[in-house]
């Protein structure tokens, strides 16, 4: 049928276009419900065309849980790449931060070509030997110790004998 012989082209120039006395069809008692009601219902139509992220979710993330298991360790091999990318030079010594680059531990895999000056959480024994032997050296952050030491038993026996006078 053509446009001009629809019944709305009638209707354009009245104040009501077929629906009756004044606010019928524009409040909202004629949007089929409050809030969302009728989103899987009588309105699931629209919501498919206007909203189409309406429904699920981003699958892309992580849990936060296993973000914060997850440990970065790198190997003494990749330095070399870290101290072109992220490292400094300070007082004639090439200093690289790990901790500021969030990573937890350094391993010994590979071989060091120059000497650094490397600060990070922790360190293997094999990795700061290697790093030591370049030149460099590991700085690791001071760990507690208790000051209740105890005294060997040897010295103790030896402490009690000299204090017996008698």
């Amino acid at each position: 049928m053509a446009t001009r012989l629809r019944k709305t082209r009638k209707l354009r120039g009245g104040r009501h276009m077929g629906w009756g006395q004044v606010g019928q069809h524009r409040s909202f008692g004629h949007k089929g419900g409050l809030g969302r009601s009728g989103h899987l219902k009588h309105l699931a139509s629209t919501v498919i065309k206007e909203d189409q992220d309406h429904f699920g979710h981003e699958s892309t993330h992580r849990p936060l849980s296993v973000s914060i298991i997850t440990k970065k360790w790198i190997n003494v091999r990749d330095l070399d790449d870290l101290f072109s990318k992220s490292g400094k030079s300070e007082n004639s010594k090439n200093v690289l931060d790990l901790t500021s680059l969030e990573i937890d531990k350094l391993l010994g895999g590979g071989e060091v070509n120059n000497a650094y000056t490397v600060i990070v959480k922790r360190a293997s024994e094999a990795a700061q030997e290697k790093i030591k032997k370049s030149g460099g050296e590991v700085t690791l952050p001071v760990q507690k110790t208790d000051k209740n030491t105890e005294v060997p038993a040897e010295e103790a026996k030896n402490e009690d004998v000299e204090n017996n006078n008698g």
